[in-house]
């Protein structure tokens, strides 16, 4: 059986965005099979402690900016650290990646995933924006009508229950994943889960 990878992320999430197409190679190298699992970060803080970034004391908020530019620069990747909508909700965007997640499957999903990720914080789009997620679900290839689909009641239950088994299962921040009742918080764990899922083949 392949191993199962729990993966809690938050669409507007830089340190996601940061980690997510690593995470997505190394769990497909080490052929592990990935629930995704689009979390509601508004509801997870007020019971594990955490704050909404404008909540925060000005020295963290000062510091998150010199380490989004650290990792940036460390992976060579594109990352506007003040990007032109942030802070943005990433209701609607996980929404739609639940919806794609159920018509489309995973694999689809992992790369709208991404794609909202980019759009976000290398691109400067307003993920909350309507248009803006259909034109990524074009660009994705995915079908138009998934945004239809996402205003259902089934994508809403879908996040909600994501939401809920994140607070029950003890995570409490984005990017997080679980493997066989571990888990791992943070990009910056990747080499720790890569490690545990060579040693679970």
């Amino acid at each position: 059986m392949p191993t199962v990878v729990d993966y809690y992320l938050a669409p507007q999430s830089p340190w996601t965005y940061l980690g997510h197409e690593r995470f997505v190679r190394i769990a497909r190298e080490a052929g592990a099979t990935v629930r995704l699992r689009p979390t509601d970060l508004g509801q997870v803080f007020p019971v594990s402690g955490g704050l909404p970034l404008p909540k925060r004391a000005p020295q963290r908020q000062a510091y998150r900016l010199v380490e989004l530019a650290r990792w940036r620069d460390h992976l060579g990747v594109a990352l506007t650290v003040q990007p032109k909508f942030f802070p943005v909700p990433g209701d609607d965007a996980a929404r739609l990646i639940c919806a794609v997640d159920a018509a489309d499957g995973t694999d689809a999903a992992l790369r709208l995933a991404g794609a909202v990720l980019a759009a976000c914080w290398a691109q400067e789009r307003n993920i909350a924006d309507a248009a803006t997620l259909g034109e990524l679900l074009a660009e994705c290839g995915l079908a138009a009508d998934r945004l239809a689909l996402s205003r259902e009641p089934a994508a809403q239950q879908a996040y909600a229950a994501h939401t809920q088994a994140a607070i029950e299962h003890g995570v409490f921040g984005a990017p997080s994943w679980i493997v066989d009742g571990e888990l791992f918080w943070g990009q910056d764990r990747l080499d720790f889960l890569a490690r545990k899922l060579q040693g679970l083949r």
